[in-house]
């Protein structure tokens, strides 16, 4: 039996974390997670994490919407969806200051 799970966290009344998966007899199929910040009233996509193109890969974005795809290499989407996971919980501030402009290499064309 097919289950998809789709839930949102608010980690601060500007920043969130959207979840998405679809899971078969413990096996996971499809993914889609990402962390999102407000930045002048608008929600941007700063970090995603999913299996669009068939492979499970990280997209880093910066504010005019340019992605950095990076594949994840791991066992399966099961491993590469809990990896993204604690990722993206451990370190959304990290990429928030990259996405606003603080990286400290001051690369903000990500």
């Amino acid at each position: 039996m097919l289950k998809e799970v789709k839930f949102t966290i608010m980690l601060t009344p500007e920043d969130r974390y959207h979840h998405s998966h679809v899971r078969f007899k413990g096996d996971i199929l499809s993914f889609a997670i990402q962390y999102e910040t407000k930045s002048e009233g608008e929600w941007l996509p700063v970090v995603r994490y999913d299996t669009g193109h068939g492979f499970a890969h990280r997209d880093l974005l910066n504010k005019k919407g340019k992605k950095q795809k990076t594949p994840i290499f791991a066992k399966d989407y099961n491993e590469s969806l809990t990896f993204a996971e604690y990722d993206i919980k451990s370190n959304w501030k990290i990429y928030k200051q990259a996405f606003l402009g603080g990286d400290r290499n001051g690369d903000t064309e990500r």
